[in-house]
């Protein structure tokens, strides 16, 4: 028989209904691993990934390094990258133009850590709000963001399969 706690924890869970020790345990671990909301006032420390607070004292060899690293290895850039030269291989236009085709696309691609380098060099000292204000924003609105995202790359992906099955 497990013993019941009289004095539940401040979470929603019922706690005297987790009978046994290894249901308290995974119940315990899953309201630890609850993200915390974003619609309260907290820092992006809460928002962002362990990882990140390490990246912030990088030096800018170090972080490229990291950037370099952590794209290579971030699987949603590899499919998108590989469906892009898939795409500009199915053109069928000669390789000077689809070298020209998968630069454009690099480009494209590199715009949101181009955006945030403009912005250290242009702005200087004044730059660090900038960056701090932007990066509480994506963080606070991750989710919608991808959300939106991989809404826009399914519906593209349906109309890719629906024009299959028409010709």
């Amino acid at each position: 028989m497990a013993v019941v706690r009289s004095d539940p924890p401040k979470t929603a869970l019922n706690w005297p209904a987790l009978r046994t020790t290894g249901a308290r345990a995974r119940a315990t671990r899953a309201t630890r691993d609850v993200k915390p909301d974003p619609t309260k006032e907290s820092s992006t420390q809460d928002l962002s990934p362990r990882f990140s607070g390490a990246l912030d004292n990088f030096t800018p060899v170090k972080a490229g390094g990291a950037g370099v690293a952590l794209s290579a290895l971030n699987p949603k850039n590899l499919l998108l990258t590989v469906a892009g030269a898939a795409a500009i291989a199915e053109t069928g236009i000669p390789a000077g133009q689809q070298a020209g085709a998968y630069a454009v696309l690099v480009v494209i691609a590199s715009l949101r850590v181009a955006t945030a380098v403009v912005i250290f060099f242009a702005l200087g000292d004044r730059s660090t709000q900038v960056l701090d204000g932007l990066k509480t924003w994506l963080a606070m609105h991750n989710n919608a963001i991808m959300a939106v995202l991989m809404l826009v790359i399914g519906v593209k992906l349906i109309d890719n399969a629906i024009s299959g099955f028409s010709t």
